[in-house]
This record gives C-alpha cells, structure tokens and sequence, in this order.
C-alpha cells in the first residue's frame, strides 16, 4: 500500500474553451506539506480546486481524467460533494471567517451535516475549546468567543479559517496563498502552524513566495502554462532542477 493521499492520471480542465490544465498526472504524499509553485495564469489554484470540485461552481467547466483522494475517485457518480468538502478543506487568499460570533464560525461547518444538529452544549464547547487550541487561539480567545469573528486580527482570523475546518475531521487542507494578506509575523505565525498540524493532515499549498515553499514544504511542484513540469523534494527542486524551465524561475530568470 502507497502512502499517496491524492493521486491524478491525465488531468486536464478547459474554462470554456481555454485549457488550463493539460494532461497532469501527481501523487501527493499523506501528511505532508506540498507546494505549489509558477508563474501567475499557470494552473495552480485550478489544480487545486479540483480535489475539493470547486471549479465546477464556475460553470462552463470541462474536465478529464482522474483525480483519487484516499483511493477513492472523486468523480464516481456515489461521490457526495458535501462529504468531499467535508474531507477536503480548503482555506482562502484572504481570510473569510463568517460575520457571525467567533464560537459560532468554530461550530458552522460541523452544524451543516445533519448526524450533528443536535450538539448538546457541553459538547459544542468542547469543540470549539479543541479546535481553538490546535491553532493556537484558545488564550486568546476564550473569553472572546461571542466577539465577531471579522473583528479579529488578520492573523487570527485565518487560523480560525483551519480551526473551523478541524471539527470536520479532514484529511487534507487545500490552501490558496494563505498568507498574502498577512504581514510577516503573521505569516510566520500560520506557517508554524501548519508544520505543527504536518503529519495530522495532507497540505497542499499554492504560493507565490519561493521562500516560504522552501521554508514549509517536503515537496514541490512547478506549473507552467497548465503542464506540471517538475515535481521533486523541495530542495532538491531549488537547489538541482532538472528542467530548464524549473531553473530559470527559481533563479529568478523567468520573464
């Protein structure tokens, strides 16, 4: 048994009739951090908005091949997408926590799968305390927890993004530049975040920040026009690219 948590054969995606993804076939390791990286307009966020099917909100969409998760094809007529995303996470450029109570954003997600509507109170504390102290929040929240989650720091408000994703229990964490509307300390504070929650869950993360790919990830896959041209261990990927196109925009030679 391998130890992929997401695995594609030949996927590709048409906007229209723009094709924004060709042929890309990965296998991502389980519990680990894999990055992905290239130049704006190449593919990335459209890769990964095909492991949660967000794309397909967009209409116009076309898509072939196979995308598993956990061994599982995620096109297969018996797929919920409401348990897809519930296993699947995904977490914004721009934190979005609801304009709702701080408590109630932690409980919103699990609140829409009907096995938990009736969470007595003493067990929704109990999540919302768990969820909270996985992301390093609880201090400073607990005794904010009726405050309006859009009043918080940006920085807080994206942790609470991924604490109110945990409750659902997910095996992979899906993350479009999470940190681009951060400043540094609170991009420090989400990335050691997310190398402590490493192992527990598979990130996959899309970033235009090369160090922060180096700093974060196991792995790394650069895209290019749609075609996934090089995937490897991050430091080898920096430091001995194979292809031409890799080396010249790590080197900064791209453009």
């Amino acid at each position: 048994m391998n130890n992929y948590c997401i695995e594609t054969e030949k996927l590709s995606l048409w906007y229209g009739d723009f094709q924004a993804l060709i042929d890309v076939s990965v296998k991502i390791r389980e519990g680990e951090i894999t990055s992905l990286i290239g130049p704006s307009g190449c593919g990335k966020t459209t890769l990964l908005r095909c492991f949660n099917r967000v794309n397909e909100r967009y209409g116009n969409v076309t898509t072939k091949g196979e995308i598993q998760i956990l061994g599982k094809n995620i096109y297969d007529p018996d797929v919920s997408l409401l348990e897809l995303r519930k296993t699947v996470g995904m977490v914004f450029q721009r934190p979005n926590p609801l304009p709702i109570s701080v408590y109630d954003n932690i409980l919103f997600g699990i609140r829409i799968h009907s096995q938990f509507r009736s969470l007595t109170r003493s067990q929704s504390d109990e999540i919302v305390e768990e969820a909270l102290t996985s992301v390093f929040l609880w201090d400073d929240l607990k005794d904010k927890l009726k405050t309006k989650a859009t009043s918080l720091q940006l920085e807080q408000q994206q942790k609470l993004c991924i604490a109110r994703l945990l409750p659902l229990k997910p095996k992979v964490i899906l993350m479009d530049e999470p940190c681009s509307a951060l400043d540094a300390k609170g991009t420090q504070a989400v990335e050691e975040l997310m190398s402590i929650l490493e192992g527990s869950y598979t990130f996959l993360i899309v970033t235009h920040n090369m160090a922060q790919a180096r700093r974060v990830s196991k792995e790394c896959i650069y895209m290019f026009l749609g075609e996934l041209i090089e995937h490897k261990d991050t430091q080898t990927l920096f430091e001995s690219p194979e292809h031409e196109k890799t080396a010249d925009y790590v080197q900064m030679r791209y453009g």
